[in-house]
């Protein structure tokens, strides 16, 4: 059994932050997930699973189908319960410290399985700082969110961006790597798209692409971006230093 679910209209009566976008809830539901970056106007496919995520799912379906994606501070800390680390006396696995900066992003599409799944489909809107965290709810965590401060995220997918350094970087890139990208494909992106699109699907580590979702505005994501590739990859480092965590 498949089916799209958006709601008719947006339940007004939830708090609003009345300097963004109007469907940008300003109590937020999050899903803490490791290594998964959210950036305005991005697509971003998720398999719900686990109870408490499908009923946020359902709960957000209901109301503005809004979620924030945000990453745990630990690498692995994400929404499996049982990935507790090294120490878990030290580690509240239902509530692992999360990074300040996050993405909310719109449910476009939702398909609820047989087996109780939802696959949905989230597009990136705007970042938030979270100011506070509130009490969970049906299982899941909920912060209120601030949106100010990253109003030009709304515009940033039509924003202009010279694709050309960001190609030349990737065919340097992929030559010195023996690695394989279908070129002619990207080449057709507009450099906005082309960007983020990199930014979320090239193996960087969870710190690096915090700090990617952290950069200012298109331009030094850029720049954060092409100074990774020069660097290139090390697995298992903790990357760059992002915003502090919030407990």
């Amino acid at each position: 059994m498949n089916r799209t679910e958006t709601p008719d209209t947006p339940d007004t009566s939830r708090p609003r932050n009345r300097d963004a976008h109007p469907d940008l809830p300003a109590e937020l539901p999050i899903f803490p997930l490791t290594g998964s970056l959210l950036l305005p106007g991005n697509w971003l496919p998720l398999n719900i699973f686990e109870p408490r995520y499908t009923a946020m799912v359902e709960d957000a379906l209901d109301g503005s189908s809004v979620i924030g994606m945000i990453q745990p501070v630990l690498p692995r800390k994400d929404n499996n319960p049982g990935s507790v680390g090294p120490d878990p006396l030290l580690v509240d696995p239902e509530h692992p410290d999360v990074y300040s900066i996050g993405c909310a992003g719109h449910i476009e599409r939702c398909e609820a399985q047989d087996d109780g799944r939802y696959l949905i489909l989230l597009k990136g809107l705007c970042r938030f700082r979270v100011e506070s965290e509130l009490e969970d709810h049906r299982g899941y965590r909920r912060v209120r969110a601030g949106y100010g401060e990253f109003s030009d995220d709304l515009g940033e997918p039509e924003a202009l961006l010279d694709p050309d350094p960001i190609l030349h970087a990737l065919r340097e890139f992929a030559r010195s790597r023996e690695l394989e990208f279908d070129l002619q494909r990207l080449e057709t992106l507009p450099g906005v798209t082309l960007l983020n699109g990199l930014a979320v699907a090239l193996p960087f580590t969870p710190g690096e692409k915090q700090a990617l979702l952290e950069a200012e505005g298109p331009d030094e994501r850029r720049d954060l971006l092409l100074s990774l590739m020069g660097m290139g990859f090390t697995p298992g480092d903790e990357g760059l230093q992002s915003s502090p965590p919030v407990n």
